[in-house]
């Protein structure tokens, strides 16, 4: 695993400053502290953080072919390179090292840019093709690893694994987009293909770049979607073994390395079959970790210690205490750009764990998104039944009118058992679907945010709302029922926006690498098409991959109730970490930007301190802003360039 960036002339073949691309490279040692380079010509710049892990002796890079035409920076792993090298062999190809590295050129040289058609993994990167003058930059097709690039005010492309190697160059202009401030507060993170500055774009998952001197930067252009395309029928028994089989080859090529490899084991459903599986493939006992609380409402330490007994596996764990807060600062660093999952602190710890025994690890990122382990699947799905059966009794204009009343007068209940709790209900069923499912997974709501945001800052939206993104994605998603429907809309932006970014900057914080199992883009397809009764049945998310699984782990586990990777945050938030907060939020760092309306922030301080609402998920998203604001975008007294663009994101 490693890190890339680089320099691209848009005009012409200007030198590149060798200072400017060895900073842009140092930022990014965390991600590869084995070996570092850099190439330069004419008009480009090239550099790279090694992480090894694969052909220890001969993977260095930058990696060029037989005559340093072709150059190439990546960043990731090819699960399939060895028999890529063994197929381009036949095509006359021949390899110097027996690096995945190099089956990227060579594959380059045979397939052009529908070379990644070919590659099986998760990675990143820029291949420069002196012969054709051509740029080309490619994220895999899941989004696993990150690709950042916006054009500079000095005519010159910068691009990047993480957005600090962009900040590294002095010409990197760093106005923040207030359509990017308001989907931050919408989702907790900003979405694929924005950043939070207006002139730096994420390059979205299974899509590629051409970049020409000469020429206007061109729209990213898509490889690969997830496909929803009904399986061949199969009985349920079929389905479940064919599930455990591919699962089990997924796994099986993610335990090549040649350093120490272990897993993450929560104690949830999917890193618990990971570990199973890992342990039948390997003579020796898996390394597991896991991160635990004190607070047993929030801690699955013993279902992770079930799972390590049951396959003797090498366990080691750490308890994450109420005052390890010194992490926010850190985070707001190590993320460059404001980050809301309050459970990137224990995941910045067990990477931290793990990587004193291990240089690679297996998770079990993936599986709640395509098999419906989520609980907010259940609810949509339902609402959804509701919504169509009133469709033909209460037009739409109706049925918004009344229940947006009804979810206008209804009390927010947050101390309310669950089932009195019918505002959200009320307030879904008065939209659409896409609206609806905005609603249900939006950190702060759309009245919410209007009065936490200036005046100045709601001029510069224009009118923009952050459920654009779901909208956009909803068009292009070839899912039929509604459950596929808001799985594709997860996979595209929760997915990579949120779980695996908060992975990757953990794990790289401490060059440790992840591979994620269920995040194999061939699985991934396969499971899309499985019918949507075998992902979700009777209330039961994850209903075949738990069918599957029982010969492999208990009852016990497997249909227990769903915790999540989460802390105890509304408590810390009026307990240990209640005097910070409030110095933060009301400190002069939001004071000064803006953005803010301060009286908003102080009711909601108030109010949540005091138990009667809870406030908790806004005003993490406002400590991580403000920490985001000090940290990574100091600015003194002054405010912070906030410009308004003329259009958003198409």
């Amino acid at each position: 695993m490693c890190g890339i960036s680089g320099i691209f002339d848009l005009q012409g073949q200007r030198d590149i400053d060798p200072g400017l691309l060895s900073r842009m490279n140092h930022s990014l040692r965390h991600r590869g502290p084995d070996e570092g380079g850099l190439h330069r010509e004419p008009g480009l710049g090239l550099a790279h953080r090694r992480l090894s892990v694969i052909d220890l002796a001969s993977g260095q890079q930058p990696l060029f072919n037989a005559d340093r035409s072709i150059a190439i920076v990546f960043n990731g792993e090819i699960y399939n390179y060895r028999s890529l090298m063994a197929e381009l062999r036949q095509f006359g190809h021949p390899f110097r090292t027996s690096s995945d590295t190099e089956v990227i050129v060579h594959a380059w040289e045979q397939w052009g840019e529908q070379c990644v058609r070919h590659l099986r993994g998760m990675f990143a990167f820029a291949l420069w093709d002196r012969r054709r003058h051509l740029l080309f930059l490619a994220r895999d097709r899941l989004g696993v690893k990150p690709l950042y690039y916006g054009e500079a005010d000095d005519g010159t492309l910068l691009f990047g694994s993480e957005l600090k190697a962009l900040l590294a160059h002095p010409a990197m202009p760093r106005k923040l987009d207030p359509l990017a401030v308001e989907e931050y507060f919408a989702y907790g993170y900003v979405p694929e293909p924005r950043s939070i500055f207006q002139q730096a774009r994420k390059l979205p998952p299974g899509h590629t770049l051409s970049v020409r001197a000469g020429q206007p930067l061109p729209a990213p252009q898509p490889y690969w979607d997830i496909p929803f395309t009904p399986n061949p029928p199969a009985s349920e028994a079929q389905a479940a073994d064919e599930l455990l089989a591919r699962l089990r080859e997924a796994v099986r090529i993610r335990m090549v390395a040649e350093v120490p490899l272990g897993a993450f084991l929560s104690g949830g459903v999917d890193s618990s079959a990971v570990v199973a599986l890992m342990a039948g493939a390997s003579s020796a006992p898996v390394n597991t970790c896991s991160i635990s609380f004190g607070d047993p409402a929030w801690n699955e330490a013993r279902y992770a210690d079930m799972v390590a007994r049951r396959y003797g596996t090498a366990h080691h764990a750490r308890q994450v205490e109420q005052d390890d807060f010194d992490l926010i600062d850190l985070l707001a660093n190590l993320y460059d750009e404001p980050f809301a999952d309050s459970s990137a602190m224990p995941t910045y710890r067990v990477c931290q764990l793990a990587r004193q025994r291990v240089t690679v690890a297996l998770s079990g990122d993936g599986g709640d998104e395509s098999l419906a382990g989520y609980r907010r699947y259940r609810l949509h799905t339902r609402e959804e039944k509701v919504r169509k059966a009133m469709d033909p009794l209460l037009p739409a204009g109706l049925r918004q009118s009344l229940f947006g009343t009804l979810g206008r007068l209804y009390p927010k209940a947050d101390w309310a058992p669950r089932f009195l709790r019918a505002k959200t209900t009320f307030e879904g069923l008065a939209r659409d679907t896409t609206d609806a499912y905005f609603h249900g997974v939006s950190l702060l709501g759309d009245a919410m945010r209007a009065r936490l945001f200036s005046p100045e800052l709601r001029r510069g939206l224009q009118g923009y709302r952050a459920v654009e993104v779901l909208r956009r994605h909803a068009l292009a998603s070839p899912a039929q029922d509604p459950l596929s429907q808001v799985q594709y809309l997860d996979l595209k932006t929760y997915l990579p926006g949120d779980i695996l970014t908060k992975v990757d900057r953990a794990s790289m914080a401490h060059a440790l690498e992840v591979r994620s199992p269920l995040l194999d883009h061939e699985l991934v397809a396969w499971m899309s098409g499985l019918p949507p009764q075998l992902k979700l049945r009777g209330g039961e998310g994850k209903y075949l991959l738990k069918k599957a699984l029982r010969p492999l782990l208990p009852d016990e586990l497997l249909y227990r109730q769903k915790m999540g990777f989460s802390v105890p945050l509304a408590a810390w938030l009026r307990g240990p970490l209640r005097q910070r907060l409030q110095q933060r939020l009301l400190g002069p760092t939001l004071a000064q930007c803006g953005l803010f309306d301060m009286g908003y922030v102080r009711l909601l301080l108030e109010q949540h301190a005091s138990g009667r609402r809870d406030y908790s998920a806004p005003l993490w998203a406002l400590l991580m802003f403000e920490a985001f604001l000090r940290q990574v975008l100091p600015l003194g007294a002054g405010k912070p360039p906030v410009q308004a663009p003329a259009m958003a994101l198409e």
